[in-house]
């Protein structure tokens, strides 16, 4: 990867009313041609809901929990972001032609973005949903480092922004819950990020049986230890900071920053959280979807 040569933090790009990072935006219109193998797994995620992480987990297990292999790269080379594109970097489909089956795919897209030849060829999925709040404010540590992004300006300018869907890759609400709703028809393994902290081991086995691996249990274990996130932030493999400091600049948040379940009682404001509260009552309205907003 090599230096983003331009700094600016532009505007985002809407297409198809989502709001999308610009370079992200250019490479939609690419994707309509993607050639889906029928062993694809796709990862699919809102922004900072455990998707390095899932990554990281998914490799693990088709290399059978070899360490080693598993160093051969870093995580954005192993599991190729389908709509990544910036200046002076190989794109996510460019990264794609040099993956062997069985490839490991990751997104964030909505589903109106998603190449429908995903869908048409009954792919499997693994979605993984985060709570509102603690996505909230990781994304906003994220948007202050990862330069491909506007300047997201104070936290209570950011929180407004988020809670009206015009963040990039649009509302967290309707990702989560159209997903769901994909989930009943689609082979979609929807789990939930508060779960994989709770037992991470159950729920790595969930992922093992669901793309049809089978491992002893003390591969698992090894799994489990090898992904947990003090392990990942160690690991230059898999934190991006082989990511050059002109895309993401870890002097200002790391990128993987606590990894924690209720970290957003030290941002959210008594005000701000009630307001939150009040909306996200609104928006979720109807859904049997639940989320635990601490530990």
């Amino acid at each position: 990867m090599e230096q983003i040569e331009d700094g600016s933090r532009p505007p985002l790009v809407s297409v198809k009313g989502i709001p999308l990072i610009k370079y992200f935006a250019e490479s939609i219109e690419l994707l309509k041609n993607f050639q889906v193998w029928p062993d694809d797994v796709l990862i699919s995620t809102y922004p900072k809901s455990g998707t390095t992480w899932v990554s990281e987990i998914l490799d693990m297990i088709y290399h059978g929990g070899d360490q080693e292999k598993c160093q051969r790269a870093p995580i954005y080379d192993r599991v190729p972001f389908l709509e990544f594109k910036a200046p002076g970097s190989r794109s996510g489909m460019e990264t794609l032609q040099e993956i062997p089956a069985p490839r490991i795919l990751k997104t964030h897209l909505p589903l109106s973005l998603l190449p429908q030849a995903l869908l048409d060829r009954k792919i499997k999925i693994i979605y993984v949903a985060r709570n509102a709040k603690d996505v909230a404010v990781s994304y906003f540590n994220f948007y202050k480092m990862a330069k491909v992004h506007p300047d997201p300006g104070t936290w209570e300018e950011f929180l407004e922004t988020f809670m009206t869907g015009k963040v990039a890759y649009g509302s967290w609400y309707q990702h989560v819950l159209e997903w769901q709703e994909l989930s009943k028809r689609h082979p979609v393994l929807y789990l939930f990020y508060e779960d994989m902290k709770k037992d991470p081991k159950r729920e790595i086995q969930k992922i093992t049986e669901f793309v049809g691996q089978s491992l002893p249990e003390d591969i698992l274990d090894r799994i489990v230890q090898q992904t947990s996130f003090k392990k990942m932030k160690e690991n230059p493999m898999a934190n991006y900071t082989t990511v050059p400091n002109g895309i993401m600049d870890h002097s200002i948040s790391p990128f993987m920053r606590k990894g924690t379940t209720g970290d957003w009682k030290n941002t959210f404001t008594v005000a701000q959280n009630e307001r939150f509260d009040a909306d996200y009552e609104k928006k979720m309205a109807g859904s049997d979807l639940h989320f635990d907003m601490e530990l």
